[in-house]
């Protein structure tokens, strides 16, 4: 079973586009979470560490994603593990790892959103 939890909060604001495809144009966004570690895992200075996790989200999530989120929002994402490879302009086989966003739920309101904007 290839499932994916994650709670964390959006270190950029969400690169958003219409990727064109053989059933026509379909949204996409990709961005970036910062999912912090347990609290076993805070380095010397007790600050605790974090896993920057890269998520794709396609058609109407992506659209919603593009539309609400930004940088420092905080979301629950649900999907899963998704590998590739590609060249890179070198010439060199490069791997990635992302994880497709069945789902993406906002977990503050937009007016906790402003807020800490604001702050």
């Amino acid at each position: 079973m290839n499932r994916i939890c994650l709670v964390g909060r959006l270190v950029k604001d969400p690169t958003c586009e219409f990727v064109n495809t053989s059933n026509g144009s379909i949204a996409r966004s990709r961005f970036t979470i910062a999912v912090d570690r347990s609290y076993l895992s805070s380095n010397q200075d007790g600050n605790r560490s974090a896993d920057f996790i890269t998520v794709v989200a396609w058609r109407k999530q992506a659209e919603n994603v593009c539309n609400f989120l930004d940088k420092g929002s905080l979301v629950s994402v649900e999907g899963r593990l998704q590998t590739g490879s590609y060249d890179d302009k070198d010439g060199n086989k490069r791997y990635s790892m992302d994880v497709v966003g069945d789902s993406v739920q906002f977990l503050e309101s937009k007016s906790q959103a402003q807020n800490r904007s604001n702050n």
